[in-house]
């Protein structure tokens, strides 16, 4: 009746079961899954065979709705899906666009906090990034009633909690037999939609000086569930992806300490002294590796999924439809016949088209990059472009991480570092 989930949960995470199942079984393999049927793919060799260029894969979308008990536009990719979709992706860009000064001005202050802090004084990167990304990501999201830090710290709390049950990106029917854990949760979906509610009123119809990601979704033609959804699909996935996207990076340039050189050299000679603009981005090359090798290294979304809505083929073998097929993306970024010492954190790696090619096959780069990760990606710049500049990023001797896999990747523990002045 259970299927395989027993040794998924021994596994301690979807991704740690499937690692093992393919080093097993080869890049192939099915599972049983309470009473589905699910395959997974392990190699980007089998991925290029079941993507479907035509039918953009927003694993974080279909996964997140499902798990939030929302109607997932998986069933039917219809006219309707996709102008909603271009809809939110639209909200993303002009959402970054419009408060690019909102996330330096972040940035700056994050700065300011860790200059005032004593020498050699540990610093909790995994807290101070999930504080930073919940504050980007509400008021670039919702707008200026999260300037209050009152509202920020109640939009946290709702966060974690829902974040602590779903996050785990399988539910395994314990939820439902734990009723403390359950009220814990459903409450805070509760307060967190009405949140979202209340913002969605306030906005409705009236102009404000700094466009949000709320107001594109306000000027389509979408129901107020509509709009309650896909917000709140940004506002979980985008606190999530930005915090770890960050926390990774800077917890990897302190463990290398010549990828740090080079990246302060790249912002030096791109920016000089000056702010770092929209325009300057691009130019940022070098930053875009080292946030592309931090994606790989920590496989920072380590399963996509998709239903596979006809029959279909993969090398010899029949995939009936309906079949839920995973894609292991853990296993493929560590794929040693993809990437060369692939334990190894390497941002040059990426100066090679192959390799981008690869990243954005798998939906981490290029026209298949989901939008939060895009938004990610450009916070993550903006705040390295502000910190690498002033500060040395030291680690702390004798640290082991661990890795909790979950939807989105993160440090088990608190991750710390220390921070230096550049004369």
């Amino acid at each position: 009746r259970d299927g395989n989930l027993p040794d998924i949960i021994a596994s301690s995470s979807l991704h740690e079961f499937l690692v093992n199942l393919h080093e097993k079984y080869g890049p192939l393999v099915s599972f049983w899954f309470g009473r589905r049927l699910v395959v997974s793919l392990g190699s980007i060799d089998l991925l290029k065979q079941h993507i479907n260029p035509n039918r953009l894969l927003d694993p974080f979308e279909t996964m997140l709705k499902s798990l939030l008990r929302y109607r997932s536009s998986l069933n039917g990719d219809t006219g309707e899906s996709h102008m909603r979709r271009k809809l939110y992706e639209n909200g993303v860009t002009k959402s970054l666009q419009s408060n690019f000064a909102l996330i330096q001005k972040l940035s700056e202050e994050l700065l300011a906090k860790w200059l005032s802090l004593p020498e050699a004084q540990h610093v909790p990167l995994c807290q101070h990034m999930l504080g930073f990304a919940m504050k980007s990501v509400t008021q670039t999201a919702m707008g200026s009633s999260f300037e209050d830090d009152r509202e920020v710290i109640r939009f946290r709390r709702h966060h974690d909690a829902i974040w602590s049950e779903i996050g785990k990106g399988f539910l395994d029917g314990s939820l439902d037999k734990n009723m403390t854990r359950k009220k814990l949760y459903e409450d805070a979906l509760t307060e967190m939609e009405s949140t979202l509610r209340k913002v969605t009123k306030e906005r409705r119809g009236r102009s404000f000086n700094r466009h949000v990601f709320i107001d594109t979704l306000l000027q389509g033609n979408l129901s107020d569930q509509q709009i309650l959804e896909d917000t709140m699909i940004f506002s979980l996935a985008g606190c999530i992806i930005t915090a770890n996207l960050c926390t990774w990076a800077v917890y990897f340039l302190t463990s290398s300490e010549d990828v740090q050189q080079n990246l302060y050299k790249e912002m030096d000679r791109v920016l000089g002294k000056g702010p770092i603009t929209h325009e300057k981005i691009e130019q940022l090359r070098y930053c875009r590796q080292v946030l592309c090798e931090t994606v790989r290294t920590a496989k920072l979304t380590p399963i996509a999924a998709q239903l596979q809505e006809l029959e279909g083929r993969v090398d010899q073998h029949t995939i009936p439809k309906e079949t839920l097929v995973l894609y292991a993306l853990g296993v493929m970024l560590q794929g040693s016949s993809s990437w060369p010492s692939p334990y190894k954190f390497d941002p040059e790696r990426f100066s090679e088209e192959s390799a981008m090619k690869n990243l954005s096959l798998l939906g981490f780069s290029g026209s298949q990059e989901c939008p939060e990760l895009r938004f990610a990606y450009m916070v993550a710049t903006v705040l390295l472009s502000v910190l690498v500049r002033k500060l040395y990023l030291h680690p702390v001797k004798g640290q082991v991480m661990e890795t909790k896999y979950e939807l989105v990747t993160s440090p088990k523990e608190e991750a710390w570092i220390t921070v230096s002045k550049r004369s």
